[in-house]
C-alpha cells in the first residue's frame, strides 16, 4: 500500500488535486475497511498511470514547443520577443502562379476605384493566369502541329485567330509577326475540270 510521504510526491510530480492525498490517508487511519485497500490500490494506480502519461506526453509536447520557439525566433530591438513564423504569399495561399501582390498593387496605383478589396487582385489573378494558360496550351498545339519546340508570334496568332471565344475577345488586338490566317476566297480557286473532255472551264465562263 503506498504511504502519505508516496502519495505527496506523485501529487507533486504530477499536479494532480488532493482527493487521492486524501483517499491515502483514510486507508491509514483506518476509515476504510482492510478488504477493499487492495482492491482501491489497484483502480488508483491504473488510473494514477493514465494520469501520469497525459501530464507527461503535455509537458513534453509544450517544452517541444518552447525550444522550437526559441531556436527559429530573433529578437528584435532586445525586447525578447520571438520573431512571427514564415510569411507565405497570397499567390500560394491562393494556388495561383500569378502574382497577387503586384496584381494589388497596380489596382492600388492606377486608381481604377478609391478602395481595392483584399479578394479582387486574387480573382483578377486567376483570370489572368486561366487566359494566359488557355493561349499558351493552343499556342504550343500550333507549334507541335508545325513540328517546332519554340513559340513564336505565328503560333500565338493561330492559336488566337482558330478559337472563336478568344477571337472574339482579341478582336481589336493585332499581334506583332503574326502574319494572317491562310485563307483563299473560293472565286479565286480554279475550276473544276468537267466530266467529258470536251468540256474545260467553269460555267461563269459560259454565255
Amino acid at each position: 500500500m503506498t504511504s502519505s510521504k508516496q502519495c505527496t510526491k506523485l501529487g507533486k510530480k504530477f499536479h494532480k488535486t488532493d482527493i487521492y492525498l486524501q483517499i491515502c490517508l483514510y486507508i491509514e487511519k483506518g476509515k476504510i475497511p482492510k478488504g477493499t485497500h487492495h482492491r482501491i490500490d489497484l483502480v488508483f494506480a491504473s488510473i494514477f498511470c493514465k494520469i501520469s502519461s497525459i501530464v507527461l506526453t503535455y509537458s513534453a509536447s509544450k517544452e517541444t514547443k518552447m525550444s522550437t520557439g526559441a531556436g527559429s525566433g530573433t529578437t528584435k530591438g532586445g525586447r525578447g520577443k520571438p520573431k512571427a513564423t514564415k510569411s507565405v504569399s497570397r499567390s500560394s495561399k491562393a494556388g495561383l502562379q500569378f502574382p497577387v501582390g503586384r496584381i494589388a498593387r497596380f489596382l492600388k496605383a492606377g486608381k481604377y476605384a478609391e478602395r481595392v478589396g483584399a479578394g479582387a487582385p486574387v480573382y483578377l489573378s486567376a483570370v489572368l493566369e486561366y487566359l494566359a494558360a488557355e493561349v499558351l496550351e493552343l499556342a504550343g498545339n500550333a507549334a507541335r502541329d508545325n513540328k517546332k519546340t519554340r513559340i513564336v508570334p505565328r503560333h500565338i496568332q493561330l492559336a488566337v485567330r482558330n478559337d472563336e471565344e478568344l477571337s472574339k475577345l482579341l478582336g481589336s488586338v493585332t499581334i506583332a509577326n503574326g502574319g494572317v490566317l491562310p485563307n483563299i476566297h473560293s472565286n479565286l480557286l480554279p475550276s473544276k475540270v468537267g466530266k467529258n473532255k470536251g468540256d474545260i472551264g467553269s460555267a461563269s465562263q459560259e454565255f
